[in-house]
């Protein structure tokens, strides 16, 4: 199975960096989230990083232009920082896009993943 770690590795550039920094900020909100690379196909060979705990909490899947963060109940959590800008009309999932040079608010972002997992604890 691919780490996350080889994933990050084989990206490299500003979306290795970007990847990197939200795991980091995941692992410190949640030390006891399980990491693991699901979804391997042709075009993904690496798979998609995700993070569990009692449930899934986010992905974080990487494109030419972005790292896209989407949480699995996402519609569900109170995001007064208006961190989500992408899936916004999405029934239960929302998504937050980051470009290059993006910066992301580390405390509101935690404060989404602890509550993703107190959700998934509900």
């Amino acid at each position: 199975m691919t780490s996350i770690d080889e994933i990050i590795a084989a990206l490299g550039g500003w979306r290795g960096d970007m990847l990197a920094r939200i795991r980091g900020l995941i692992l410190e909100a949640e030390p006891n989230v399980v990491e693991e690379t699901k979804w391997k196909k042709t075009t993904n060979p690496l798979g998609v990083p995700t993070w569990s705990l009692d449930g899934l909490i986010c992905t974080g899947e990487t494109y030419k232009d972005k790292v896209k963060l989407t949480f699995a109940k996402g519609a569900s959590l109170d995001d007064a920082d208006d961190l989500f800008n992408a899936s916004q009309t999405a029934s239960v999932r929302r998504a937050i896009d980051l470009h290059e040079g993006d910066k992301i608010n580390a405390t509101a972002f935690q404060a989404l993943v602890r509550a993703a997992a107190a959700l998934n604890k509900s």
